[in-house]
């Protein structure tokens, strides 16, 4: 049998969800008023998360990441391109998309494998 675990639950979602040895995070934003601030912001938080759920940007398998506006790109990539370990880039998909509330600039979801799974 698979175990299935939730952390963070409210009533709404969970921000940690673990099926078996793959770790699903929520959507995560960050804080700041720049792009490169709520990316940083927003990776710290990932890193957090997989943490608790026993895993790294390492383990990483699937990023979806999503912008308020496609003009932000570039500067999103360039504080991704420095936090994805070399060798370890996760299938990756990013497009532009209204997020929940206007002050939000950039959003990801990560899914990840638990550390030690090969």
């Amino acid at each position: 049998m698979t175990m299935l675990e939730r952390k963070h639950t409210t009533d709404r979602m969970s921000q940690i969800v673990t099926h078996g040895d793959t770790i699903y995070l929520a959507g995560q934003v960050g804080e700041g008023a720049t792009v490169t601030e709520q990316t940083r912001d927003m990776l710290a938080k990932v890193d957090a998360l997989l943490k608790e759920a026993g895993s790294s940007r390492e383990h990483m398998l699937q990023a979806i990441i999503w912008l308020a506006d496609m003009a932000d790109f570039a500067e999103m990539n360039a504080v991704w391109d420095e936090w994805v370990p070399k060798g370890h880039a996760p299938a990756r998909a990013a497009g532009e998309a209204a997020l929940a509330t206007p002050d939000f600039l950039v959003e990801v979801i990560i899914t990840a494998a638990k550390a030690g799974w090969r």
